[in-house]
This record gives structure tokens, C-alpha cells and sequence, in this order.
């Protein structure tokens, strides 16, 4: 007769040998979807690619720039209901109508684009100054008005800082990622002050944005994207910063944005790694 299984025996079951180890159901299902992330992934580049040159096509058309970022915003909405990443924006109604300083935490490629989809067509990009040469998207770029700063060089940056000031005194609302890069680590890094400058030179609200989800979709570590849940969400807007004591209302304002933020996202403080002095470093 044989000995009657116990649980302990069936658990061991389970789990196998360390010669002979056996897939639990959980595992093999985790194993499949991982395996399945590689044609999703294609898809998504793949579709990506087409709805980039599509875009890159129309703004290309004569016409003005509140149509070409009209293009540029459906497009992207577009490609995000395309590529199955459903998209919300949360609690839009703190967004002001006028101009205004948005800046937003910085955690993958997606982040640009995310935004570009996510608020109003009327917005500028402020973006690094190597996407200017990127073929296509620097064009691209261009055509919808984004405006472009030297991250590295004092002097140029200080002539892109003139530019932004006279185009958010024109009444053009502004959209920055203050960190300068994303972080290969979760988290939310150091900010830096430029935005909070020019909200306190121009007396524009600063609005702070937390960006969920696009860090697990396209890592800094990944070439191709899993599918994910984006989530944008618009925080309480913070009042321009003092312009007559800049020494203090600057980091105040730069500290509670990314105070909001931080608790938005839910993801680890690293305030003191600046990724923007790393990427310097290395340039160096």
C-alpha cells in the first residue's frame, strides 16, 4: 500500500527538486505575458514610427501654428489609443486657461510625448537642445513651436532663458520637466530653478503635474514598450513667485512643486541625485 499524500507532500510537489524544479501555474502565466510583451512591444514601436511620420507630414503642411499643435496633440492622443495605453488626465479643472508654468516629473521617453497628448494643444515644449538635431523630430519639434535650451553651456542657456521670458511674456503657457533628464532608478530627483525663474520673472502660476506610469511602460533600460495605464494628473497650482525677493520665492515655489509631486507619484525622494550633473559629468 502506498502512503497517503500529505499537503506538505503536494507542496513539494509544486515546487519540484532543485534537480527536477516544477512551473507553478502562476509562473507559467507570468513566463507567457512576458513572452507576449515582445510582439506588443513591435507593435507599439512600430506604430509609433508611422504615427511620428504621419505627424511630421501634416505639420509640414501651410498652415498656422495653433493648427499645426492642434495636429500634433491629436496625433498623439491618437497614437496612445492606437498602441492600447489607455491615458487620463486627472483633475484638469486646476489647469488655468491663461498662460501659466507647468512642470511635470520626468521618468521615461514616453514623458514628452505623454504631455503633448495630455494638455491643451496651446502649450510650448521646453526641450533639451540635442533633440534639435534629431532628424524628422527636431523638425517636427520646430514646426509645433517647441523651444529648445542648452542644458550645459551657461551662456547659451542664459540666452534661452531671455527667449523663454519674452515668449511667456507674449502670453504662451510653458511646459517643463525640471528634473532635466529621468533617472534610471524610481524616484523623483533633484529639480532646478530655471522654470521657477521665469515664473517669477513673467508672474505666471506654476503648475505641477505628476506623470504615472510611463516608467514601467518604457523604462530608460528598454528599447521596446509593455502595455501600461498612463496617468497625468494636474495638481494645485502654485502662485508666481515674488519677484522682489527671487532669493527666496524661487526655492520655495521649486520645493512645494516638488513636494506635490513627490506625493503624487508615490515613488522614492532622491533629491539629492541630480541627473543633470551626471549626464554633465560624463560630457566632461
Amino acid at each position: 500500500m502506498h502512503a497517503p499524500c500529505t499537503t506538505g507532500d503536494r507542496l513539494d510537489a509544486g515546487r519540484g527538486t532543485p534537480g527536477n524544479p516544477r512551473r507553478t501555474p502562476f509562473s507559467v502565466r507570468s513566463s507567457l505575458l512576458r513572452l507576449l510583451q515582445i510582439p506588443y512591444g513591435v507593435y507599439a514601436l512600430l506604430a509609433f514610427v508611422i504615427m511620428g511620420l504621419s505627424a511630421f507630414v501634416l505639420v509640414l503642411l501651410p498652415l498656422g501654428m495653433r493648427a499645426r499643435r492642434r495636429i500634433a496633440h491629436a496625433v498623439a492622443r491618437t497614437y496612445f489609443h492606437v498602441a492600447g495605453m489607455p491615458l487620463a488626465l486627472l483633475d484638469a479643472h486646476h489647469l488655468p486657461e491663461g498662460p501659466c508654468v507647468v512642470v511635470a516629473n520626468h521618468a521615461s521617453y514616453l514623458d514628452g510625448i505623454v504631455l503633448k497628448a495630455a494638455l491643451p494643444a496651446r502649450f510650448s515644449f521646453v526641450i533639451k537642445k540635442e533633440f534639435s538635431r534629431v532628424p524628422f523630430a527636431g523638425m517636427l519639434l520646430r514646426r509645433i513651436g517647441s523651444e529648445f535650451v542648452d542644458r550645459f553651456n551657461r551662456h547659451a542657456g542664459a540666452m534661452d532663458a531671455r527667449r523663454l521670458m519674452k515668449a511667456a511674456d507674449g502670453g504662451q503657457a510653458l511646459a517643463f520637466f525640471p528634473e532635466g533628464t529621468f533617472l534610471r532608478e524610481p524616484g523623483v530627483g533633484k529639480f532646478h530653478s530655471g522654470a521657477f525663474v521665469i515664473a517669477a520673472r513673467t508672474q505666471l502660476p506654476v503648475v505641477p503635474v505628476a506623470i504615472r506610469g510611463t516608467r514601467h511602460i518604457l523604462p530608460s533600460d528598454r528599447i521596446l514598450p509593455r502595455p501600461g495605464r498612463i496617468e497625468v494628473q494636474v495638481l494645485t497650482a502654485i502662485a508666481a513667485p515674488d519677484t522682489s525677493d527671487q532669493a527666496v520665492s524661487v526655492p520655495e515655489a521649486r520645493e512645494r512643486a516638488r513636494t506635490r509631486i513627490l506625493a503624487a507619484v508615490g515613488e522614492p525622494d532622491l533629491a539629492q541625485k541630480d541627473g543633470l550633473a551626471t549626464l554633465a559629468a560624463r560630457r566632461r
